[in-house]
């Protein structure tokens, strides 16, 4: 068939495998690069098994109370922000 083929059917087929060849390599080089996350750290807080229901209950509130200055803080930010803008 390639013998009695003309110029044009050669040069539409090797332009067909050289596309589908460049397709082909395009997933091959991207399932490499950019595929596996960050390494993520965790940080946990160690308590004691002790501990008494008062001293869980003042933790928790010390961290509710962060919490909330935290939300304020971005509330405050983000009410700037809307300032400058003049929203």
């Amino acid at each position: 068939m390639i013998r009695h083929s003309g110029r044009e059917q050669r040069i539409g087929a090797a332009l067909a495998l050289l596309v589908t060849a460049i397709i082909v390599i395009e997933f091959l080089v991207d399932s490499k690069f950019g595929t596996a996350l960050p390494p993520q750290t965790t940080y946990v807080e160690l308590y004691p098994a002790n501990r008494t229901d008062a001293e869980i209950i003042a933790d928790q509130k010390k961290d509710m109370a962060e919490k909330l200055a935290g939300e304020k803080e971005k509330q405050r930010q983000f009410q700037k922000l809307e300032k400058q803008l003049g929203m």
